[in-house]
Parts: C-alpha cells; structure tokens; sequence
C-alpha cells in the first residue's frame, strides 16, 4: 500500500503524520478544508485538495485523482467543551461527513481505514491504566461521535470489507524539526505553557491543586507526535482490523509539565492556580501493551523532557505559529 490519502493533514497530527509517511516512500495526497490547519503546515512534498467532507462532489474528486489505496482520517472537531455546547457540529462534522468519506472509500475501492479516535470515548473510567476491554460510556458529544463513527467502521467492514484500524489516545504533545501545533483556539497545556516562556501570554492556569495524586494536580499521559506517527503507520499494514490505545504507560501532573518547561525553556512560567474543572479526571492514563505486541509500537520518546524539547524547539523557530 503506496498511495495513502490522509484527512485533516493540515492539523497538528495530520500534519506530521504526512511528513512521516512521505519520509518512508509513501505516496499522500492530503485532503482539508483549512478551517483548522494551515496550508503551511502541509509538506509541499504532498498533493493538496482543499474541501470539506460535507461536499462529496468534491470528495469524489480527489479520490479520481489522488487513487488512494488506504485512508487516514484526522479531519474532526476535537474541543470537549464546544462540544457540550454545540453538539450538533460535532456529529455532523464527526459522523454524518465522517460517514461521506467512508462512502468514497468503498466506492474506490480503498483497502484500509485507519481512523485517528480518542480515550474520550471511555469517559471517567473504572481503572487504571486504561486498556481496551474496559467499557465506553463517553460523557460529551466529542467522544460520543468517535466512538459512533468506531460503531459506524465495524458494520462498513461487516458490510463492505473495509479492513480499519481506530487508535485511541490522549494527549498528542510535541514537534517535529518541520511541523508542530498551532491551534486557532489552543486548549492543549504544553503550548500554553510556553506561550507565557515566549512572553506572549502572562500566565498558565492550573485547574484543580486537590486532587489524589502526589502533588494534588492532574495527571496525564502525554504522548510524543512521532510516536503517534508511527503507530499510524504500523497500522496500515495491520492484518485485521482492530482497536488499539496508545499510551506512554506513564502519566505527568500539571505540575511537573510546567517545571519541566521551566528547566527547558530556562524562564519563568507564571502560574496560577483555579478552582477544579467539571469532569476532569484526577488521572488518565492508557495501556499500550495490546498495540506493542500485535504491531510492535515501540514510542522512542518516553519522558516528557523529550517531548517539551521537540516542542520549544519548534516554537523558538515560529514563535507566531504558522501565521495565518
């Protein structure tokens, strides 16, 4: 499998995800409607279709062109807290687009599905670290329309033969030495922390200090994005479809991550601590071992000291982001 058509390769992970697959000889054509991602952001080594996945016209368009022989759908909404308050957006973009991809795929005869999904699709869960035989019980529409569109992949490949891989994680975190993350509306902790090191905000906040955990502040598992990029890509050539989650099999406190800028970074952080947020998890972190052993993931970039690394190191080089 050559040609891979990779939506949402405009984003934070698509982005990469594309520079990795291209460094390793496949063929990509990324597919993006920029409400999101950045046309900087997509390896000029790519071929670029700019649409929506609610306008299948177009959609067909760049499967006649780009001939894709497998599928990486990143292209989603992703914010848990515009979910609680336009859940209408989020199965619409999620699910009901969602679903004119995997159309197209089966009416091109696409042979692999892999879906970029999300932890979120099991809510508060009921121990620790997370694997993947533990209920799904989501508790906002975000992870309520990964886990439909999981539903919705298991009866294409009943129905159709769609192989699928859906891998599950967190906190994607990190850069590569081309590519790093630059939302329009950033919720994500490591670039906000350095956004305060780069003099561009005052201060971080750290929601909740009284949690059980060892410093009182929650705990996440924080993943590098070449490391996620790799597990995309083990995927395409998984020999059935499957579940995985990825996780470092660590966690990091809020804490620790904004002390871990600090000796980064070699500056100050300011921060600020406030009151619990609603529904926050004292912990999340997921179980790898199903991943490791069926595909042979090996993350290169376990502590989180790598990780802020990779990512200050982008951010220095474009303190604006992409600038668009």
């Amino acid at each position: 499998m050559k040609k891979i058509l990779v939506t949402g390769g405009a984003g934070y992970i698509g982005s990469i995800c594309v520079e990795e697959l291209l460094n390793r000889g496949y063929q990509v054509a990324v597919f993006d409607n920029l409400s999101e991602g950045h046309g900087k952001a997509i390896d000029p080594r790519a071929d670029f279709y700019q649409g929506d996945l609610a306008d299948r016209s177009v959609l067909r368009h760049a499967f006649e062109q780009a001939k894709p022989e497998a599928v990486m759908h990143f292209a989603a909404n992703a914010l848990v807290g515009e979910s609680m308050t336009n859940p209408s957006k989020y199965f619409r973009n999620n699910v009901a687009s969602g679903i004119n991809l995997l159309d197209m795929a089966v009416e091109s005869g696409v042979k692999k599905f892999v879906f970029s999904s999300t932890c979120a699709t099991f809510g508060i869960p009921d121990r620790m670290p997370l694997d993947e035989s533990l209920p799904q019980r989501p508790i906002n529409p975000y992870g309520e329309s990964k886990l439909m569109f999981e539903s919705i992949l298991r009866w294409y490949e009943k129905i159709h033969g769609l192989s699928f891989v859906a891998l599950r994680y967190f906190n994607a975190a990190g850069a590569s030495e081309k590519f790093g993350e630059d939302h329009r509306i950033e919720t994500h902790l490591i670039p906000n922390i350095l956004k305060v090191a780069l003099g561009q905000k005052d201060h971080v906040e750290i929601y909740g200090t009284d949690y059980e955990t060892p410093d009182g502040t929650c705990i996440r598992d924080y993943i590098h994005i070449l490391d996620l990029a790799q597990a995309h890509i083990l995927a395409l050539s998984s020999p059935q479809s499957d579940f995985y989650n990825l996780g470092t099999g660590g966690g990091t406190s809020v804490r620790e991550v904004i002390e871990t800028c600090k000796q980064v970074t070699g500056r100050d952080i300011k921060a600020i601590e406030k009151p619990r947020r609603a529904g926050d998890p004292p912990r999340l972190i997921a179980a790898s071992e199903k991943i490791r052993t069926a595909l042979g993931w090996q993350p290169q970039y376990q502590n989180i000291r790598a990780i802020v690394e990779s990512a200050w190191a982008w951010h220095v080089k474009n303190p604006n982001g992409y600038g668009d």
